[in-house]
């Protein structure tokens, strides 16, 4: 069973688990989080809930709902980024004195 912590302001933490995995795999894993630019534990997090939902959908079972948090993540997620318009434009400083 995963094991839930609190944080210093009490407030109940993500339940966590523990893996071991083989060699090869953790290499693998990390290689991947690193071509995404995400953590080792999140891509493990994310390749966990691809791998339900491919699971889930084979069988045929009603996938779980996210939460509004992943919600808000994969939105965020796959947002582009717009490109500047032009060179980006000079900046000034004023030299206030004090009287």
């Amino acid at each position: 069973m995963a094991t839930r912590q609190n944080s210093t302001n009490g407030k109940p933490k993500s339940p966590r688990i523990q893996v071991v995995l083989p060699e090869n795999l953790c290499d693998q894993l990390a290689s991947l989080a690193e071509e995404e630019s995400r953590t080792v534990s999140n891509m493990a997090k994310v390749l966990i809930q691809k791998g339900i939902e491919n699971y889930l959908e084979l069988k045929g079972k009603p996938l779980f709902a996210n939460s509004n948090t992943d919600k808000f993540r994969d939105k965020l997620e796959k947002q582009t980024i717009p490109k500047l318009k032009g060179a980006p434009k000079r900046i000034r400083y004023f030299n206030q004195t004090k009287d």
